[in-house]
């Protein structure tokens, strides 16, 4: 073998390791990214838990106040079933779920406006701070989650990234959004 042959067989050796290297290191990226988008999934879970957690307190306190209002609180309830049922149904069903609940929510901090006495009551005031800072910390988990799955789904996507990833399973995840007409903030009145 002649010297331009070792030099091609160098330059040809070189060239595979470094694509080796790549593969490892975007194959890596996309573990990374796929762990990150899995933890804060978690976080998302946990802030919703406590809010399940939250709920009845809230229900028992307003039913002191406001019995008659059966049809809202069993909303309520029915809502905070249904958002712990849909923990195993994917990104969208459990959207989907918590949604309704944040809307039946509303409709129960809306009745309180009517009931001056429920208003004042300090555990109704305490769970209701205490509910409202829970919901600002999933609102912040879903972003945070939203931001993760936005960089996997890019590197997952972008050439030639999208070679690796194909090659080694992954794939693109769903956000969790609102849906429809829930888009927006619920009025909730203090």
């Amino acid at each position: 073998m002649d010297i331009l042959g070792l030099i091609l067989l160098g330059i040809a050796v070189l060239v595979v390791i470094v694509l080796i290297g790549w593969a490892l290191a975007t194959y890596n990226r996309l573990v990374r990214q796929r762990n990150q988008v899995q933890a804060s999934w978690a976080q998302i879970d946990v802030q919703l838990k406590r809010r399940y957690d939250l709920i009845p307190n809230l229900v028992e306190t307003v039913k002191g106040y406001a019995a008659h209002e059966r049809g809202t609180l069993e909303a309520v309830v029915s809502a905070r079933g249904a958002a712990m049922a849909a923990s195993g149904a994917g990104v969208g069903g459990r959207a989907e779920a918590e949604n309704m609940l944040t809307q039946a929510l509303g409709r129960l901090f809306a009745l309180a406006e009517a009931y001056p006495n429920l208003k004042a009551n300090e555990n109704f005031g305490a769970l209701q701070a205490e509910l409202a800072n829970t919901e600002d910390k999933i609102a912040y988990a879903r972003q945070f989650y939203n931001s993760a799955v936005q960089t996997l789904n890019t590197t997952i996507q972008s050439v030639p990234s999208n070679l690796i990833a194909g090659l080694g399973g992954f794939r693109t995840v769903e956000f969790f959004e609102a849906v429809g007409g829930e888009r927006g903030p619920v009025q909730v009145r203090f």
